[in-house]
């Protein structure tokens, strides 16, 4: 039974910190937009990126698709 001493302030010191936790959160814009995010994977890459856009692997030249010369080595 003296547990009960013990675990009612904590008890409401915890429910103190998820109360300040939830408004730090409100405060600072962090539940503004819920749906963006997850729209933003299902999005196409955007197609002018042009120069900007990285190289990916598939599209490096090898060895292998460089055109021979004929003369062998």
């Amino acid at each position: 039974m003296n547990i009960l001493l013990v675990l009612i302030p904590v008890t409401g010191l915890v429910l103190l910190i998820a109360v300040a936790l939830f408004f730090w959160a409100v405060n600072h814009q962090q539940f503004d937009d819920l749906d963006s995010p997850g729209i933003v994977p299902l999005l196409e890459d955007d197609p002018d990126q042009g120069a900007d856009a990285p190289v990916r692997a598939s599209s490096v030249a090898t060895d292998s698709d460089l055109p021979h010369s004929g003369a062998s080595s």
